[in-house]
């Protein structure tokens, strides 16, 4: 555990820092078939409390732009990601999933993770002027619909599509309402805390998260998907020169988020690794880069130089909150792949962009 916490600085050397948590991810992969069952359960729970976090700033680092300059980069990724719909669904069911954990699956790989994708954007070369706003537009939309379409997803995995769910999506939308008009109310309490606490600002901070995402998971919206919606409300809220993930960088991006992904790696079971299922997501990956390829030169131009596309293509974040619904759905398999997918499409697109400027790669986050 201690040596992983030299892989952020690693990555960053190396010009990679997004890879730092495929790393950790491949790190639970490895560690899985030698960990007794308490320890795999303590980290497993430990992570619970690292995704909430991971969220949280997953939603802090998206700035939406007004809706009418948004709406051109929006309807981008509305067609990007319907048209590969019509490839990921059958990929899926190819591999053993039913509809409802295809789409599960097709709306997490035809998403962005901005915080992987972030440090090629921008050190990327191949943009400039316009377009390159424009793509930073398009992978901020792509990240938002994935979210939202998780969120109905896992829903709809969990209860199946029936009555049922029309009062579980009321009961979300409900919630997100509520989180957006208190947000200012939350915003002057992580000030408060900030400004009068010093030794102890972390764990408070901390602390109120998780008594936020406890009362959103009461009120109807998993605990995840309502810390991603705080954060997204107090998108770019500064106190005293940094943001609330810089104050709690130190347990979040220091230990309990690493040690999510590597939960992550963790519930994987060793016999899926050597597996058709293993094959058929690293294939997936390939296949899915070459049609995006396609998409990108033919129909989906973004102004950029051909391998624009490619800052779309991290998506490690969002296959792990897909999988992770999966995982708590008891079905394991579909999660397997869909997490194998998720990391083996994120390692490519990576290695396969242009490697981060020392200096930029040092003051870049891990996530």
């Amino acid at each position: 555990m201690l040596l992983l916490m030299a892989v952020p600085d690693i990555c960053r050397y190396l010009g990679r820092p997004a890879l730092c948590n495929v790393f950790f991810v491949v790190f639970g992969l490895m560690l899985g078939p030698f960990v007794q069952v308490e320890v795999k359960t303590m980290l497993e729970q430990a992570g619970e409390v690292g995704f909430l976090l991971v969220l949280l700033e997953v939603g802090i680092e998206i700035e939406l732009p007004p809706l009418r300059d948004f709406l051109p980069s929006l309807s981008y990724a509305l067609g990007w990601s319907m048209v590969q719909y019509l490839l990921l669904l059958p990929v899926a069911h190819l591999s053993g999933l039913n509809l409802r954990d295809s789409l599960l699956a097709a709306g997490a790989l035809s998403g962005c993770s901005i915080s992987m994708a972030y440090p090629g954007w921008k050190g990327y070369d191949g943009l400039s002027g316009l377009s390159r706003d424009f793509v930073l537009q398009i992978m901020i939309a792509l990240e938002v619909l994935t979210i939202v379409i998780l969120t109905v997803g896992g829903a709809a995995s969990k209860d199946g599509l029936t009555w049922w769910i029309t009062i579980r999506l009321a009961g979300m939308a409900l919630t997100i309402f509520l989180i957006s008009r208190f947000a200012s109310h939350v915003t002057k309490m992580f000030q408060w805390i900030i400004l009068k606490t010093t030794r102890w600002r972390v764990h408070f901070l901390v602390l109120l998260v998780l008594v936020i995402c406890a009362v959103g998971a009461k009120l109807g919206l998993a605990a995840p998907k309502t810390a991603f919606f705080l954060g997204l409300f107090m998108a770019r809220t500064h106190f005293q020169g940094k943001g609330v993930e810089d104050y709690i960088a130190p347990i979040s991006r220091g230990f309990l988020i690493p040690v999510f992904f590597m939960s992550l790696g963790l519930l994987v079971d060793p016999k899926f690794l050597f597996s058709e299922t293993s094959l058929l997501a690293v294939g997936c990956s390939v296949v899915l880069l070459g049609f995006r390829e396609v998409l990108h030169r033919r129909w989906f131009k973004t102004g950029g130089d051909g391998g624009t596309f490619l800052l779309f293509c991290p998506n490690l974040t969002m296959s792990a909150l897909a999988a992770n619904t999966l995982f708590e759905a008891g079905r394991p398999a579909a999660a397997t792949w869909v997490v194998l997918s998720g990391l083996s499409l994120t390692v490519f697109s990576i290695c396969l962009l242009p490697k981060v400027k020392q200096d930029f790669a040092l003051s870049s986050g891990a996530g």
